[in-house]
C-alpha cells in the first residue's frame, strides 16, 4: 500500500537516470514510473518477462507503475486531428513507426495490456488516445468515444491476463476529453463507472496553460472522488501543483521535472520570499557565476546526501566541466527536495496545518 499522497519519479528506461535502487530508497521513493513504449522497443517486453519482470530486471524492490505507451505513440502525431506522418489511427488500434529505426508497429488495447503484464509492474494504465492540444471539438469527441471503447477492451484483457498468469496487478482507467467541459465530465462518468482499480486523469500536460490544466482537472475530480479509488494525475508535478492538487484529493502524481532539471544543472531550493516569480522561485542554475565560490549547500534545510556532503562551489565546478557526478548529485538533491516536501504535505493534511504550510511556500492559501 502506497503512502498518500505520493510523488512518483519517472524512470523511462527502467532507471531513474543516474540513481541506483539503493539511492531511491534513501531518498524516500516508494514507486517510480517506467515507460511501456520504450521497454517494448528496447530491450523488449518478452525478454524482460523471461528475465523475471521489471522488478528483477531493474533490481528494484519497491512498487512500479507502467503507462500504456499511448502518450509516446500519439506524441509522434503532427497535426490537430491526431494523425501525423508516423501515426495511423483506426478503431482497432494505432500503427506507428519506431523513433529508433523507423520500423512499423501496431498497438491495440489488448497488446498494450499484454505488454504491461509481461513487464509485470504493480500498476498498469489502460490504452487511451491522448488527444493533441489544441484539438477541434469534433475530433476530441471522436477520440473520446474511441478511448472509452479501448478502455473496455483494456479492462477485459487485463482481467483475462490476471486470471491466466495468477497476477494481482492493478489497472487504472484514463479520463480524457481534451479541454471541453462536457467531454471531460462525460469521460469521468464513463471511466468511473467501470471496474478499474484506480482512476487516472490524462491529457492535461500536453501544451495547455496551467489555468486550463487546473480547470480540466476541476471538471472531473468531483466524480472521480466518489469512487473512493486512488486518483493519479498524469504528467503533472511542479511545486505549486503538489499543493494545489494533493489538497483536493489527488493521491499521486508523476513528473519528469526534478530529474530533467537536475541534468541541466537546475536545482530546487527555497527562497523564503513569496514575492518572487513563482515559476523561478524554487529553482536556480548552478553554473551561474555567483555560485563559483559559494560554500553553502544547495538548500540549507535539505537532508539529502548531496546537501550533507557538498556545496554549490563544487557542483558549479562539476557542471562547468561536464563531470557526470554533477548530474547524479543534482538528481539526488532535486528528488529528495520534492519527496521531502510531499512527506511534509502528507503530515500537514493529517494534522490540519496544510494551509499554513501552503502559505509559507506559495504566499497564498
Amino acid at each position: 500500500m502506497l503512502s498518500q499522497p505520493t510523488f512518483i519519479p519517472v524512470g523511462t528506461q527502467a532507471s531513474v537516470k543516474s540513481l541506483t535502487p539503493e539511492d531511491l530508497k534513501k531518498i524516500g521513493v516508494e514507486i517510480f514510473f517506467i515507460n511501456t513504449y520504450h521497454m517494448y522497443l528496447r530491450p523488449g517486453d518478452k525478454l524482460i518477462k523471461k528475465l523475471g519482470g521489471l522488478h528483477a530486471f531493474s533490481r528494484w524492490s519497491g512498487k512500479i507503475i507502467t503507462d500504456s505507451g499511448g502518450f509516446q505513440v500519439f506524441s509522434l502525431g503532427k497535426d490537430h486531428a491526431g494523425a501525423g506522418k508516423l501515426v495511423k489511427i483506426s478503431e482497432n488500434g494505432v500503427e506507428f513507426k519506431s523513433h529508433l529505426d523507423g520500423s512499423k508497429h501496431f498497438f491495440t488495447p489488448e497488446k498494450s495490456i499484454q505488454i504491461q503484464h509481461n513487464l509485470a509492474a504493480n500498476y498498469l494504465i489502460a490504452f487511451d488516445e491522448c488527444t493533441p492540444y489544441p484539438a477541434t471539438k469534433t475530433y476530441a469527441s471522436q477520440a473520446l468515444d474511441r478511448t472509452h471503447r479501448w478502455a473496455l477492451r483494456s479492462l477485459a484483457e487485463h482481467q483475462k491476463q490476471n486470471r491466466r498468469h495468477s497476477h494481482q496487478l492493478k489497472l487504472y482507467g484514463v479520463i480524457q476529453g481534451s479541454y471541453f467541459k462536457n467531454l471531460r465530465q462525460q469521460s469521468a462518468d464513463f471511466i468511473c463507472a467501470q471496474d478499474f482499480d484506480g482512476i487516472a486523469i490524462g491529457g492535461v500536460s500536453v501544451g495547455e496553460s496551467k489555468q486550463e490544466m487546473r480547470q480540466a482537472v476541476s471538471w472531473v475530480l468531483p466524480t472521480a472522488l466518489t469512487t473512493k479509488k486512488p486518483i493519479h494525475l498524469l504528467g503533472v508535478g511542479e511545486i505549486d501543483d503538489l499543493f494545489d492538487f494533493f489538497d483536493q484529493g489527488i493521491t499521486s502524481m508523476d513528473c519528469t521535472l526534478p530529474t530533467r532539471l537536475a541534468r541541466s544543472g537546475q536545482f530546487f531550493h527555497r527562497t523564503g520570499n513569496s514575492r518572487f516569480d513563482l515559476k523561478n522561485r524554487f529553482k536556480s542554475q548552478i553554473i551561474k557565476t555567483k555560485y563559483q565560490k559559494d560554500t553553502t549547500p544547495l538548500d540549507s534545510n535539505c537532508d539529502c546526501y548531496t546537501c550533507q556532503h557538498y556545496d554549490k562551489a563544487y557542483l558549479h565546478h562539476l557542471f562547468k566541466t561536464q563531470e557526470l557526478l554533477g548530474y547524479r548529485l543534482a538528481t539526488i538533491h532535486n528528488l529528495r527536495f520534492v519527496i521531502a516536501l510531499v512527506e511534509n504535505i502528507r503530515k500537514t493534511l493529517k494534522d490540519n496545518s496544510f494551509n499554513k504550510l501552503k502559505h509559507q511556500w506559495l504566499g497564498r492559501k
